[in-house]
């Protein structure tokens, strides 16, 4: 069972839209957003949310901090010694720890290539290629093999011989006479000088001569082992807590295209301008885990990039990387998840729980680091419905190819005044469910259905139609309905296909009438595109669009500037967007992009909108 699996390092708030003439209202609260690593298999039972690398069993130690305790471990596996309380040694022994270092793992013994150092007792230990092995022919070979069989000093391989006709390094062949050591000495110790004679006297003298520098060695080689392991049990970060991050820099620029703002006479009134910009952006995450059945997310963000859409009179040039605190420090996530069940997870926060966390990624493009590079692009716009940020959610394993996943989600848990602003169930909230099926191998479904209170009259998406009621209207409360579905077909390692739709049905809560608005993309995907680990990405939709809207006359958004009527939108945007992800090494990528929206805000009177940008993505 895997552990419970957390959306982090890609929270991004969606800043406000604050148009200078107040033609189009969008949210101006933060929405949580987040990746999924691994969008394209059937995950394990109760694994919520797939993250943007996947999360390891942080219960037990790091692989840094047992490196030296395995190699003890797998020694003592190869030569079990027969083990005797601390008795005096003959003349001229060296006191050695019952480990031996066999052939098989003598290079994790190796020396640095690099120079020696003071501080690193390893790097002044020879080299075990540096020394020639011992023969069956060579004297000593005989010699200790026929202490063992007298004495019993050795209990041998797991096969219960040792020696036999093969060549043993000399560090292992100094073991194995330092046991035989130990041995004589309990005899000589307990009074049992009868049991040695003087020729095997003589003959363990010759040999602690012959191998005196090997004893020492191996005596150095665990006295560096214990205190590289006790150095690094004194400074490990937390037994229980690893550190994830990510940092992104990027480089963004728009064209200045002409605007429509009050779509009645099909003439453009103004002109969207930006400046090009470099920004950056750091997340921070704590996974920690007290059972090894449950995930405590810490997660910390700070950037600088924000929304160009009050300058472009559109909300349909977004990146997918914003994130804007004035690089101020703030909490994207604190959320806990646990499993109640060997298939049932359950996931509970004050922060960082949404659809978007909880619900499996279908899409091989998500990710705000490492997928594409537009909002639009990252995944199905009704996914992001109501801003929500705290609440409580589950993911069900019901088979090995059919999974649910729920979640309920408040937009300002925190807040304890007006109900209609905040609070758990007051303001903007949401409630959603998804179906994830896997009917192939090669074939991953999402079902998507949304049930969203806004206050406002405003949906929260962020991206296309967000606003659904006139802005020279009183606002209203508006309930909204959304269905979709999400798909991804992996043809062969190297392309993938896919695809999504949604639709949102949404009624005021003191008027009647109601308003509709749709939203598609289809998609192809490149993994491994001229390199392997790295990706490749087209894209082409419609952002979400009022296909209907039939509230009184002088609340209909569409026609707002012209007595807002009722009547869906003339026009029509089409998003195109292409990327190449390079990825540079396993914790660094760089990713050029460039995406085009014809037909802006759906009025055809406006410019195409190009949007091109370079992100560069630091994950450690």
């Amino acid at each position: 069972m895997s552990l419970l699996m957390a959306s982090v390092l890609a929270t991004v708030p969606i800043s406000a839209l604050n148009l200078p003439e107040q033609s189009v209202i969008l949210s101006d609260n933060p929405l949580q957003q987040s990746t999924q690593d691994n969008l394209s298999q059937v995950v394990s039972p109760a694994e919520i949310t797939p993250p943007e690398f996947v999360q390891p069993d942080i219960t037990t130690s790091s692989a840094i901090k047992n490196k030296y305790e395995n190699i003890l471990r797998k020694s003592k596996e190869k030569i079990q010694f027969i083990s005797y309380p601390k008795l005096p040694k003959l003349k001229d022994t060296q006191p050695v720890t019952e480990v031996v270092q066999n052939q098989e793992s003598t290079e994790e013994f190796s020396q640095s290539p690099h120079p020696p150092d003071s501080d690193n007792q390893m790097s002044q230990v020879t080299s075990v290629s540096q020394l020639q092995d011992v023969q069956p022919s060579d004297w000593a070979f005989g010699a200790l093999q026929s202490l063992v069989e007298r004495y019993g000093c050795i209990a041998g391989y797991a096969d219960g011989t040792y020696l036999g006709n093969r060549s043993i390094s000399r560090y292992e062949f100094a073991a194995g006479l330092n046991a035989c050591l130990e041995k004589i000495n309990d005899a000589i110790a307990n009074n049992k000088i009868n049991t040695v004679n003087n020729e095997d006297l003589i003959l363990l003298q010759r040999l602690q001569g012959e191998f005196k520098a090997e004893l020492q060695q191996l005596q150095q080689r665990v006295e560096a082992v214990e205190t590289r392991t006790n150095e690094l049990k004194g400074n490990q970060f937390s037994t229980t807590t690893r550190l994830f991050g990510q940092a992104i820099f990027s480089v963004q620029g728009t064209n200045s295209p002409d605007v429509d703002l009050f779509p009645r006479d099909g003439v453009p009134e103004r002109q969207g301008k930006t400046n090009l910009t470099f920004t950056s952006s750091a997340q921070l995450t704590l996974a920690t885990s007290f059972t090894g059945r449950d995930l405590l997310l810490t997660g910390l963000s700070a950037g600088n990039l924000g929304s160009t859409a009050s300058l472009l009179s559109t909300n349909m040039g977004r990146l997918g990387f914003e994130l804007n605190t004035d690089n101020n420090l703030v909490v994207s996530d604190l959320s806990y998840r646990f499993l109640a069940s060997d298939n049932l997870g359950i996931v509970v926060g004050t922060a960082g729980v949404n659809p978007i966390n909880t619900f499996r990624g279908i899409s091989p493009l998500e990710g705000s680091s490492d997928g594409a590079i537009s909002l639009f692009g990252q995944r199905n716009p009704i996914l992001s419905i109501g801003n929500g940020n705290g609440g409580i959610g589950f993911d069900w394993q019901i088979s090995d190819r059919i999974s649910l996943q729920g979640v309920y989600s408040a937009e300002i848990p925190s807040f304890p005044g007006d109900i209609n602003q905040g609070g758990l169930f007051g303001g903007r909230y949401t409630a959603g469910a998804q179906l994830s099926l896997a009917p192939t191998n090669n074939i991953d479904v999402g079902i998507h259905y949304l049930y969203s209170h806004s206050p406002d009259g405003l949906l929260g998406g962020g991206i296309g139609d967000s606003q659904l009621i006139s802005p020279f209207a009183d606002p209203t409360a508006f309930n909204t309905q959304a269905i979709g579905a999400t798909v991804a077909w992996r043809i062969n390692p190297n392309l993938q296909l896919g695809g999504w739709g949604g639709f949102t049905s949404s009624k005021p809560s003191n008027l009647s009438g109601s308003v509709e608005t749709t939203n598609w993309m289809v998609f192809a995907a490149f993994p491994n595109l001229f390199r392997p680990g790295n990706l490749g990405g087209v894209l082409v939709g419609q952002p979400p669009k009022i296909t209907s809207s039939t509230l009184p006359d002088g609340f209909n958004f569409p026609n707002f500037s012209d007595g807002g009527t009722a009547g869906g939108r003339s026009d029509t945007s089409i998003h195109v967007e292409v990327f190449y992800r390079a990825q540079l090494s396993d914790n660094i990528a760089l990713t050029p992009g460039l995406f085009v929206i014809f037909n802006p805000d759906h009025n055809a009177a406006n410019d195409a909108l190009i949007v091109g940008t370079l992100r560069a993505s630091f994950r450690f």
